[in-house]
């Protein structure tokens, strides 16, 4: 039986400055979860791209001198260039100045004015450029007579012309969709549970305080006072605002409006990934929108936290801000891709520490999983003349390790179903230590002259566990897991999750090892 087709998105970048590290930190658990996927046997298409309409952008191609078609092309592809650095595996990049997502936009837009959800008005109210938000008064504050929203962009009065979405229709259906019971097929899941929780809270605070004027929660989601963007269908004045133009790229790259289109299979997506500032944009907005034009929102959407670097909040005035390049080019691709997605549960913030990263990959990649790997393959290079011993199956000694062992293809994959991708390096990492252990214990140099039987099988045994981390990492560290596959002599047809159930056989010759991993000095952190 065919298992699902998995369709994850990353949000798309905006490009009105150069990639970071919290771009880098998104794409990376879609990248993961995308490769397990792939791994486990599921048919997958994984979307990442560029959002490039809006004010921010025209202004930010006026500043640089440039055109902003021109601008967008030059810094949109510096994001691409992330996606090779960080060795991304995504199937398509949109961006949204392409033809096919213009097209999208335009039959969304016709489709729920068909409907009767979109109505022209007048939208007034504070307005920061730098956000491309409107703001309240109670969240504003005032310095020198500029008044400031609360990211500190200053903003301004500004009445305009507006078409406007009726979101007020849909809250009540969201949140039932919310609160039904996980595995339900019209549960919108967000996670983690906090923004569940701050999301149905907002929309609840909405209805209440608007319930007697229900038209205040609507949407407003075209302007006219920029003109870098898609234009309104039948009134050329107004171009689309960013939850109409950015959020279609999710069903454009599907296919939409065409539902015969092969990608269409895929929609609605499984898991959106986005950071915790889009959350409400990504869990009411879009699937109000999607809702409405008859069409299935997501299945699940997962805002992660935000990274400070060495306990200071990230910000370009402070020069603290993390290039993932630069750090690729120090460390390594693996070990950066490791150590991003170990050091901190996936929902929730973290602190970048250059010590915290060199403590972890000299410590469990170099001197667990590394150590590990040299120390099987020597003895089975030395003693069982470079060939992989017999399976003379399991004595009482080896129960601790398979105990571990045995379950772990399962855990993981639980684990990562809920994106819980720390835990599942760490439930990893935990058989690895146990396997340490049972090196140690086991002694297979010893073994050599008194049980040269048992020597062999407890060799057996961990070529087979090293075969298991190596399948089960290959998300994470494709490269370095593809050196220590090749190490251990499993033929690239034999990588999949599935094929651990077919041992390799006895006498199968493996190459000399080399280190998987270098360890990094101290004291250069």
């Amino acid at each position: 039986m065919a298992k699902p087709s998995i369709y994850l998105t990353t949000p798309i970048y905006y490009v009105n400055d150069k990639p970071h590290i919290g771009h880098a930190y998104t794409s990376l658990a879609t990248d993961v979860l995308a490769r397990f996927k792939r791994l486990d046997g599921h048919e997958v298409f994984f979307l990442t791209g560029t959002d490039e309409h809006g004010q921010k952008v025209e202004k930010a191609a006026k500043d640089a001198g440039e055109d902003p078609q021109a601008f967008t092309d030059r810094v949109s592809q510096a994001f691409r260039d992330l996606t090779a650095t960080m060795g991304f595996s995504n199937d398509d990049f949109i961006r949204t100045t392409e033809p096919r997502h213009k097209a999208a936009c335009v039959a969304l837009w016709k489709v729920l004015a068909e409907k009767g959800e979109i109505y022209l008005g007048d939208y007034e109210g504070w307005y920061a450029v730098r956000d491309e938000a409107f703001y309240g008064p109670d969240e504003l504050t005032e310095r020198d007579g500029v008044k400031y929203a609360p990211s500190g962009a200053p903003v301004e009065w500004v009445r305009e012309p507006s078409y406007f979405f009726r979101l007020s229709r849909w809250l009540p259906e969201l949140l039932r969709r919310y609160d039904l019971p996980e595995g339900h097929p019209e549960r919108i899941d967000i996670q983690p549970e906090s923004r569940r929780n701050e999301v149905r809270a907002f929309v609840q605070q909405g209805l209440k305080d608007f319930a007697d004027r229900p038209e205040k929660l609507d949407l407003s989601v075209s302007r006219t006072s920029f003109t870098w963007g898609v234009k309104v269908p039948g009134d050329e004045k107004h171009v689309m605002y960013v939850w109409v133009d950015a959020l279609t790229n999710y069903i454009t790259a599907a296919g939409y409006p065409d539902t015969n289109h092969p990608r269409w299979r895929f929609w609605p997506a499984d898991v959106h990934f986005v950071g915790k500032d889009i959350v409400r944009f990504h869990t009411i907005y879009w699937p109000a929108m999607l809702l409405a034009a008859g069409l299935l929102p997501a299945k699940r959407v997962f805002a992660h936290g935000w990274w400070t670097n060495e306990g200071q909040k990230i910000s370009k005035s402070l020069g603290n801000v993390i290039d993932p390049v630069t750090l690729v080019e120090e460390f390594g691709l693996d070990p950066v891709r490791y150590f991003l997605l170990r050091e901190v549960p996936f929902g929730q913030d973290g602190d970048f520490s250059r010590k915290s990263m060199v403590n972890r990959l000299n410590g469990e990649l170099a001197d667990a999983l590394g150590n590990l790997a040299n120390r099987t393959l020597s003895l089975i290079q030395r003693n069982c003349e470079g060939r992989l011993p017999a399976d003379a199956g399991r004595a009482e000694e080896d129960g601790e390790l398979f105990a571990s062992l045995d379950v772990l293809t399962e855990t993981v994959r639980k684990q990562l179903d809920q994106q819980h991708f720390h835990l599942a390096l760490d439930t990893i990492f935990a058989s690895v230590r146990d396997a340490n252990g049972y090196i140690t214990k086991q002694a297979p140099w010893a073994l050599k002259k008194t049980d040269p039987v048992r020597m062999a099988a407890v060799l057996r045994h961990l070529h087979t566990a090293l075969r298991t981390y190596a399948t089960l990492l290959q998300p994470f560290m494709p490269e370095t897991m593809s050196a220590l596959l090749d190490q251990i002599a499993v033929p690239a047809e034999a990588r999949a999750i599935a094929a651990l159930g077919a041992p390799l056989a006895e006498g199968t010759v493996l190459p000399p090892p080399a280190p998987l991993f270098r360890k990094i000095e101290t004291k250069a952190a």
